[in-house]
Parts: structure tokens; sequence; C-alpha cells
């Protein structure tokens, strides 16, 4: 074969190659949840999915795969043909938390996913219960109320591995002191025996508990974010309390499975972040407290790997595991 018709059939393979993302989605999109409908993923997921299918005219089917702390979908996922048409809507724990405490995970975080974009973000909010929300005013009270009864005061979270678990541990870590794991099947029943004072207090996302904030039912002690929360102005931040280097968010991103065509993870993530931004999806989020973030594929492969060895190191200094 001469150099010229080499050189036609590698130009032609390119404007096929070309030609097919342009086309994209020509067929209908599955948006994996690797977790129940109804939580903070699911409502990011859905309303992503149906400003994408607005705009694209095609259809982008949310599916709920839930199990092992987010795995079972991630693994679903990292298995699915790299051509745009699987995508996965999760939070950081089958991406950053879930190989540094789970052994014979089915795939490799940092090598079987395409990194598009981190959708939104949250910081976490202390809260305690109403029983003892009389007595805990702020941070301080908070740390001498550890310090009275080392080990004994409860803290909720919505599991073993989760944001709000392991954002206790790193409060414990900072402070030098030590509470008491109390682990639930989700956030929604930990908040409840916060609510009913079957525990002390919790480490919760902003927009999980702030209604009941809002309603008198929660104290908010303090906040994990960089600056205060736009929905909790008189709440703290930890840095504010003096405990620094205590900045933790909840996220929501998407992936998709490795492999992806550099033009077509172009095109997905061009087409996410604009939905994101777009009012009718960013509004709903913000005014419960999650932030926009709508970063770009290399952004977000940057961030992956800074969490990853951030939640290492917390995880092995405070000998967690999910047992």
């Amino acid at each position: 074969m001469n150099a010229k018709a080499r050189a036609w059939i590698i130009g032609m393979a390119l404007a096929a190659a070309s030609g097919a993302a342009h086309a994209w989605p020509d067929k209908p999109v599955t948006m994996v949840v690797p977790f129940p409908p109804g939580g903070a993923t699911d409502s990011v997921a859905r309303a992503v999915a149906n400003k994408l299918q607005e705009r694209l005219k095609q259809s982008f089917v949310v599916e709920n795969k839930a199990g092992a702390t987010g795995t079972i979908g991630a693994a679903q996922v990292a298995r699915a043909a790299p051509d745009g048409y699987t995508l996965m809507v999760t939070s950081l724990a089958p991406l950053v938390v879930a190989e540094h405490l789970m052994k014979d995970l089915p795939y490799a975080p940092a090598k079987d996913f395409t990194y598009l974009t981190v959708a939104v973000q949250a910081p976490n909010v202390l809260v305690v219960s109403p029983s003892l929300a009389p007595k805990v005013g702020n941070v301080q009270d908070v740390l001498s109320l550890l310090r009275s009864r080392p080990g004994a005061v409860s803290f909720a979270t919505s599991g073993a591995g989760s944001s709000d678990h392991l954002t206790a541990e790193l409060f414990w870590q900072k402070t030098g002191t030590k509470g008491l794991h109390v682990p639930y099947k989700g956030g929604a029943p930990a908040i409840a025996d916060l609510l009913g004072n079957q525990v002390d207090m919790s480490f919760q996302n902003v927009n999980a508990v702030l209604p009941h904030i809002k309603a008198g039912k929660l104290k908010a002690i303090a906040v994990t974010g960089n600056t205060r929360s736009q929905v909790l102005p008189d709440v703290p931040t930890f840095a504010e309390a003096a405990v620094p280097g205590l900045v933790v968010y909840s996220w929501q991103a998407v992936v998709a499975p490795k492999g992806l065509p550099a033009d077509l993870r172009n095109q997905i993530s061009a087409a996410l972040t604009d939905a994101i931004k777009d009012p009718a999806v960013s509004k709903p989020f913000t005014d419960v407290g999650l932030e926009v973030v709508a970063n770009s594929s290399d952004e977000f492969t940057r961030f992956q790997r800074q969490e990853s060895a951030r939640w290492k190191e917390v995880i092995e200094t405070g000998n967690i595991s999910i047992q």
C-alpha cells in the first residue's frame, strides 16, 4: 500500500471517529447511580439527566444499582463499553474511599474510569441532638464534652467509610479526642435517631439536615467548608472555631468507563457542565446548600488522586475498617 492510500485510509478513519463523536447521543444513555433512589446522588443524577434529555433530544435513563458502599454499581460501569452510553453519577465513596477499606475491590478507581466532572459539592456540618443542644453551644463546648467523656459521646454516621464517618474521624485526629462511632445504613436513619436523642452528634451534609436546622430541631455547631455556607451564614467554619485543617466536602460527580476517546470525553464533559450550570438545575441545588463545581475532566482527574491520598491517610491513621 502506497503512502497516498495509507493517508486516505487514516483520514477516513479520523473523519469517521469525529463523526461518531458528533453524533452522540444517537441512542439512550444509561446513568448508573450506585445507591438507592431518593438520596442526594440520585437527585443530582435525575436533575442532570432531565436537562441533558431536554437539550440533546435523547433519553437519559437513571438506573439505581445499589450495594456494597456503591462498589457494585461502580464495578458494573467499569466493565461497560467506553462508548459514551454508560455513565455513572456517584458520591466520593466508590472513587476515593472504597479501595482503602475493601479487599479485592473489583476495579481500580484511578485506572478504570474516565473522569468527566464533579457536579456539586457541599460541606458537612456538625449538629447535636435536641437534648444536648442546651449544653453545647460551640466547638469548644464539644471538645470539653469529648474530653470529659472520652470514647463515650456518640456520633451517628450513614455507614462505615462514609463522608460523615471520615469527617468525624478526621475531627478526632485533629483535636486529639475520640467519640463513639455509631454507623447506620444510610443518612436518613442516622438523622432520625439524632432527632430522637438516641445519639449525641453527627457530621452531616448541609443539604441533608438544613430543614431540621432551620426548624430549630437540630443545632448547627460548625461547618467543614473553606468559608461559611451561604445557607447557614451564622454558623462558623471549624477554622474560625480554632480547629484548622478540617476542610471536608462531600461531592457528586460523573465518570465513564476507561478508554473513552478524547473527543467523546470532551463532548460529554462539556454537555454535562453546561447542564449543571443551567439555572433550572443549579438553583435548586444552591437553595439547599450544594455548591456547583462543574470542573473539567483534567481537573477532576487530579482531584480524584488528591482525595484518594488524603482519605487513605485518615483511614490508616484511624485504623478504620468497614467490619
